[in-house]
C-alpha cells in the first residue's frame, strides 16, 4: 500500500465512523461546498447539499482530502459564479503561522523556486530574489512555537472585534484551522451584505494601517500655540496607550535603542515610574526632560505594530470565500478543523483537541522531522529511521512530506 492510499484510508474510516460528527452550519442550503480529492487532486466546487447528513454521505462515499464551504451564502450555489446570486457573507478571518515571522521559521521551513531552484529557508516570499518566479515549492512545520504566535495574533483579534466593534461572544466564532493556525468567523446581520471595499475598512482598522494619531494644542488664548502629543480612551487611542505602558514597563535600554530612540532611551529607562504615571495615565506627556513629541510617535509607531493583529488580509476582502469546513480533516496533517468558545482560546491546545485519529500504530520511514508533541506525547527528532508510530502521528508525518509507510 502506497503511503498516499494509507492516508486516504484512514480519512475513509474517519468519514465512515457513526462518531464522526460535522457539526451544523448556518444555511447550509445557501453555501457552496468545494472538495479537494485524494486520488485525482483536483478541486471540485460549486456543490449543494441539503443537510449535513447529506454531505456526509458524500464524505463517506468519495473520501476528499479536503473540504470547503462558501463564507457568502447564495440563491443559487450550485450555479456559476457570476450566477449565484449572491446574498451576502460572514466576516471571516484567517490568522496563520505563515505570515508571522517567528524564529523557528528558518529551523523547520524551506522553499524552493520552481523556475530557477533556489533553495533557502524561513517565510517563502511573493517573488523569488534571484529570478522574480512566483511559484515554490514549500516544505513547512507547525511547531509549538509557531502555534503560539499564531495564537497570540488571534487574541488581539478577538479583543479588538468585542471590545472595538461590540460583536458578542454569540457572533464570534473561534477555529483552529488544523495546521498553522486560527479562523475567525463572525456571524451578524449587519455585517452580512458589506462589499469588499467595507471590509477592507475593517481589515485596516485591525491591522492598523494608516493609522494616524490625533495631536493636541498647549498654550494660552491668544498666544502661540503648538501641538503635542496627547491620547483619549476610545478605540486605537485606548489600544496605543495601553501597549505603551505595558512596553515602557518591559522595555530594556536594548528594546528602546532598538527602535530608534537615542537620546530619549536613557531619559526614558532612568524615569520609567513617573513617565506610566505622569505620562501615560495622566496625560502629561511633555513633562519629562528629553522626551519629546517625536520619542512618542516613535513608541507609538512601534505599539500599533505590536498590538496590531497579523491577518492574512484577502481572505477578509473575499466576499465569495472558500474556508475550510468545521470538523473536517486537514489534508497536510490530518488534524481536525475545531470550533472553540473564543474566550477559551488561550486553554485551547490543538495538539490534543485537534487529534483525529487515536488508536493504532503503523511503523514508518522517517526522512526527516523535528521533535513534536501530538496527543499527550513527545516524538522525534527523526532523521532517516524506520519507527513504529501513533496513527495520528505517522498520518501527520505522511501528510508533511517526511515519512513513507513502512513495506
Amino acid at each position: 500500500m502506497s503511503s498516499r492510499d494509507f492516508v486516504c484510508e484512514k480519512f475513509s474510516d474517519f468519514y465512515s465512523d457513526q462518531a464522526t460528527i460535522i457539526p451544523p452550519l448556518t444555511l447550509l442550503g445557501q453555501r457552496e461546498i468545494g472538495f479537494l480529492l485524494f486520488q485525482e487532486r483536483i478541486m471540485i466546487r460549486h456543490e449543494f447539499f441539503a443537510s449535513i447528513n447529506e454531505l456526509q454521505s458524500f464524505l463517506r462515499k468519495n473520501v476528499p482530502s479536503d473540504v470547503y464551504r462558501s463564507c457568502a451564502y447564495y440563491e443559487n450555489p450550485r450555479a456559476d459564479m457570476d450566477k449565484k446570486g449572491w446574498l451576502g457573507a460572514d466576516l471571516v478571518f484567517d490568522i496563520d503561522a505563515d505570515h508571522i515571522l517567528t524564529p523557528c521559521n528558518k529551523i523547520h521551513d524551506k522553499w524552493t523556486c520552481n523556475k530557477c531552484g533556489l533553495s533557502r529557508t524561513g517565510i517563502t516570499p511573493g517573488a523569488c530574489p534571484v529570478c522574480e518566479g512566483k511559484k515554490f515549492d514549500t516544505k513547512t512545520w507547525a511547531c509549538e512555537l509557531c502555534l503560539e504566535a499564531a495564537k497570540t495574533e488571534t487574541a488581539k483579534l478577538i479583543d479588538i472585534l468585542s471590545a472595538d466593534f461590540g460583536f458578542s461572544d454569540n457572533e464570534i466564532h473561534a477555529f483552529f484551522s488544523g495546521h498553522r493556525g486560527y479562523h475567525i468567523h463572525v456571524e451578524n446581520k449587519v455585517v452580512k451584505t458589506l462589499d469588499a471595499m467595507a471590509r477592507k475598512e475593517i481589515v485596516d482598522y485591525v491591522t492598523g494601517l494608516g493609522l494616524t494619531l490625533k495631536r493636541g494644542k498647549k498654550g494660552q488664548k491668544g498666544k502661540k500655540t503648538s501641538k503635542h502629543f496627547f491620547l483619549n480612551d476610545f478605540a486605537w487611542n485606548k489600544r496605543i496607550k495601553q501597549g505603551m505602558r505595558k512596553f515602557v514597563a518591559a522595555a530594556s535600554l536594548e528594546d528602546l535603542k532598538r527602535i530608534g530612540l537615542k537620546r530619549a532611551s536613557n531619559a526614558i529607562f532612568d524615569n520609567k515610574e513617573l513617565i506610566l504615571s505622569r505620562c501615560i495615565d495622566r496625560g502629561y506627556w511633555d513633562s519629562i526632560s528629553n522626551v519629546t513629541l517625536e520619542t512618542w510617535n516613535k513608541i507609538a509607531e512601534h505599539v500599533k505594530d505590536l498590538e496590531s493583529a497579523k491577518i492574512d488580509t484577502v481572505v477578509t476582502t473575499d466576499t465569495h470565500r472558500l474556508i475550510r469546513m468545521n470538523g473536517t480533516l486537514h489534508g497536510k496533517t490530518g488534524l481536525k478543523k475545531v470550533e472553540f468558545p473564543a474566550r477559551s482560546l488561550e486553554d485551547f491546545d490543538p495538539f490534543k483537541e485537534a487529534v483525529a485519529f487515536k488508536e493504532g500504530e503503523v511503523k514508518v520511514i522517517v526522512s526527516d522531522a523535528p521533535e513534536f508533541r501530538l496527543g499527550g506525547n513527545l516524538f522525534g527528532p527523526y532523521k532517516r529511521k524506520t519507527v513504529e508510530l501513533p496513527t495520528a502521528a505517522a498520518i501527520l508525518l505522511i501528510c508533511k512530506g517526511r515519512a513513507e509507510v513502512a513495506s
